[in-house]
């Protein structure tokens, strides 16, 4: 054992000092900012899939619709102005991160407000503008809350709040998912027509009054401390800092491997991205009910995502990022066979249940380790940029291919689709194992 390996196991924590990071008052914020941050995802795309399916939109439309995710994939484009321009009168009052955050939150509830407004049923473009405007704020929501997450603890404490963030991430997707379900079943009427532009009306002011959540939190919290800026003395050297810097210190960090880097980041994902779009019509064609889809990801899917978020986070303080990187990729691909064999039984619940548990599970793992990862890779002198670059790289390929998930099972069918794509996820074990090989600067 060398002296470097023998030094780190001297000073490996506890498991119970590992655990109590959980308890930490930025570890807790992160938790409800995660929540924040995942609300508006699922609502522009997975619940909204499943609401125009209802409404009688088709499948190939609804993968086309998918696109409105890229927003997602080009928040580098404005990063740098989160990251650098200030907001009048809201960033004196909060503070860079924060105003950003409570000014992209407003953005998301009025989003939410104008598409519950709107029937897609009679009207399907004041939809679509809608959840444009959403996911516009929430790319922008995302960007500033990465800089605060990174720069609100030291490295050693990010896997433990990746794991809070991944945490809350996903019980909003949940309430987004599940929880919109219930309340649109509960807000029908009985023994009218299957489908009720009403219930989803309710379901989704629902949504944006929870936004709160994400508001109150920010209004409550401190702004972080930032690195020093370097002074501008032009426009030019303020464009340079801030849209040039960011890109050339990366590349200046890892050189060549930067390559190989941000190929791993553009595939990690791919396997459930690319699944998730058809996740929803799935349900609806196999015969699930909103009330059934509800209970199912609200009782074991709440379950499995704390397991797998909590388990991702400990064991990369553990065993390190990479290897939980590994496992994660495996578990998503495998998960995905799972529900290529739900797709040959028809209508079953008992199936349902556990391809969902074993979906939840491997995605929390997956996440944390993921979110860790990217941290990690991050200069905090450009922490709101360089993440987004990151993270936008993360979902640029595969929301791409989303787009063409209604074709393909339209062409090939469900079965076919998902083992496509399980197989997808194959070469990202490949560059998992040659990043692990890289050291990171």
């Amino acid at each position: 054992m060398s002296s470097d390996a023998a030094t780190a196991s001297q000073i490996k924590p506890t498991w119970l000092a590992t655990f109590r990071v959980y308890l930490e008052p930025p570890t807790l914020r992160m938790l409800a900012l995660g929540f924040s941050a995942g609300l508006p995802l699922l609502l522009v795309l997975g619940t909204l899939s499943f609401w125009l399916r209802e409404a009688g939109v088709d499948r190939t439309t609804i993968g086309y619709l998918s696109w409105v995710g890229l927003a997602y994939a080009f928040k580098w484009v404005w990063a740098p102005l989160v990251d650098r321009l200030p907001i009048p009168l809201l960033t004196r009052l909060l503070g860079r991160r924060r105003s950003w955050l409570l000014f992209s939150q407003l953005a998301i509830m009025a989003g939410l407000v104008a598409m519950s407004f709107n029937d897609p049923q009679q009207a399907l473009q004041p939809v679509v503008w809608g959840a444009l405007a959403v996911a516009f704020g929430s790319a922008t929501q995302d960007i500033a809350l990465d800089a605060y997450r990174i720069e609100s603890a030291d490295t050693d404490r990010q896997a433990a709040l990746a794991a809070a963030y991944q945490t809350g991430y996903r019980l909003a997707m949940i309430w987004a998912g599940a929880g919109v379900l219930w309340i649109a079943a509960r807000a029908e009427v009985a023994q009218a027509a299957n489908y009720q532009f009403a219930a989803w009306q309710t379901a989704y002011l629902v949504m944006a009054a929870s936004m709160a959540v994400g508001a109150l939190t920010v209004l409550l919290s401190p702004e972080p401390v930032h690195a020093p800026m370097p002074v501008a003395r032009n426009l030019g050297d303020w464009l340079r800092s801030a849209l040039v810097e960011p890109f050339a210190d990366f590349l200046r960090r890892y050189q060549w491997q930067a390559a190989l880097i941000l190929a791993l980041i553009a595939v990690y994902r791919i396997s459930d991205v690319v699944m998730g779009i058809m996740a929803n019509p799935f349900y609806v064609d196999m015969g699930y009910t909103k009330a059934e889809v509800a209970a199912v990801t609200k009782i074991y899917g709440v379950i499995m995502t704390l397991v797998g978020a909590f388990v991702g986070g400990a064991l990369a303080m553990r065993l390190g990022v990479m290897r939980v990187l590994m496992l994660g990729a495996v578990l998503s691909a495998a998960s995905n066979l799972l529900f290529a064999l739900l797709s040959t039984r028809g209508h079953d619940l008992t199936g349902l249940i556990w391809v969902i548990s074993a979906d939840n599970l491997a995605s929390g793992i997956a996440s944390a380790a993921f979110i860790a990862y990217l941290s990690s890779l991050t200069n905090i002198s450009y922490s709101a940029t360089q993440y987004a670059l990151f993270s936008s790289m993360m979902l640029l390929l595969p929301k791409f291919l989303a787009g063409y998930s209604g074709r393909y099972v339209d062409a090939f069918g469900y079965p076919n689709f998902f083992i496509a794509t399980a197989l997808l996820g194959v070469p990202v074990l490949l560059l998992v194992w040659l990043a692990s090989r890289i050291r990171l600067r």
